[in-house]
């Protein structure tokens, strides 16, 4: 029989807790009656990770692993699960239990309700540093004002979608995944439900400060042509008041004497346009890198190994990932 529902677990060298996630989440699904699976996504971990989680699908039908051949990206790992969940209702949790599974059955319930989709928008954020709180904030409400995309405040990955959503999530091919966005996107009915997220269980984060500008720079270029714009706009602005300095100095050649010599105030103003400049073709660049990553076409993941699945199970999956997914 078919899973009702689908868990989709993400991992990357969580060897120190995930034990305890698959308890938790045993646990919260037994108490919602229906039939489930638990699908962990190994993204190329180095510790145990993948050792553990082998172990407890041996032991536990509902558990299921999909082992990378190398680290993907955590967003590719969660596209992974949704490729391989057959669940008539889907949830995307982390496993560093900052996210509460107890949460899942609020989800459940709106679900019933007739929602498609259920994201859990977060009330504090205990454990974590104000820089990351204060950048967190600024991030999202920057992405708000930037994309024509209602992508909800103070959420993350953490929620609940619909069989339906999933297919049409599934059929998206772009290589640069930002899931959150692209759930916004696709639009369905959606509501929230709120929570505490809590302080990480054990383990340290997978998501430093490099990560999170890299992070940061996919959900903002894949929902907004904005910062092309923006270029546009500062390059205009930066030729028209150049053209007014040009002015300005044959001015003050021509009609007085009180120009000064030398070459510091060339030289500083020609590093500060050539800056901006740069500046520029920097966020023209990160545009083109994306069109160079999708005109590659190749697999979004590599599956070296799955766990749980029967022979032949999801077979066409490999094949549609053999031709660019």
């Amino acid at each position: 029989m078919k899973a009702r529902y689908s868990v989709i677990v993400p991992m990357y060298n969580e060897e120190e807790v995930i034990q305890h996630t698959y308890e938790r989440l045993r646990k919260v699904m037994d108490e919602c009656g229906d039939s489930y699976e638990l699908v962990f996504v190994n993204d190329g971990s180095r510790d145990r990770t993948a050792e553990i989680m082998r172990g407890i699908s041996s032991r536990d039908e509902h558990v299921k692993l999909i082992d990378f051949s190398r680290n993907f990206g955590h967003q590719v790992a969660i596209t992974a699960g949704m490729d391989y969940a057959e669940g008539q209702a889907v949830v995307v949790i982390d496993a560093d239990l900052q996210d509460p599974p107890e949460v899942i059955l609020q989800m459940i319930a709106k679900w019933k309700e007739g929602y498609e989709v259920v994201y859990a928008k977060r009330l504090k954020r205990h454990g974590e540093t104000l820089f990351k709180k204060v950048t967190a904030k600024l991030f999202y409400r920057l992405l708000s004002s930037m994309t024509s995309v209602e992508i909800p405040t103070d959420t993350g990955d953490f929620r609940l979608i619909d069989r339906k959503v999933c297919d049409v999530l599934r059929g998206l091919k772009e290589k640069n995944r930002y899931v959150r966005g692209l759930v916004s996107w696709v639009g369905f009915r959606q509501t929230m439900v709120e929570y505490v997220r809590e302080e990480r269980f054990a383990g340290e984060t997978k998501y430093p400060l490099k990560k999170m500008i890299r992070f940061a720079l996919d959900g903002i270029t894949s929902f907004s042509h904005k910062p092309l714009k923006i270029a546009s706009y500062v390059g205009f602005f930066l030729s028209f008041t150049s053209f007014l300095y040009l002015f300005f100095v044959l001015f003050q050649k021509l009609f007085t004497s009180w120009t000064v010599p030398g070459w510091a105030s060339i030289v500083g103003v020609n590093l500060l346009f050539n800056g901006i400049v740069l500046m520029l073709l920097g966020v023209i660049g990160e545009y083109i890198g994306r069109i160079y990553d999708e005109s590659k076409n190749r697999p979004l993941y590599i599956v070296r190994e799955t766990k749980g699945y029967r022979d032949g199970e999801h077979d066409e999956l490999r094949e549609d990932n053999d031709d660019g997914r």
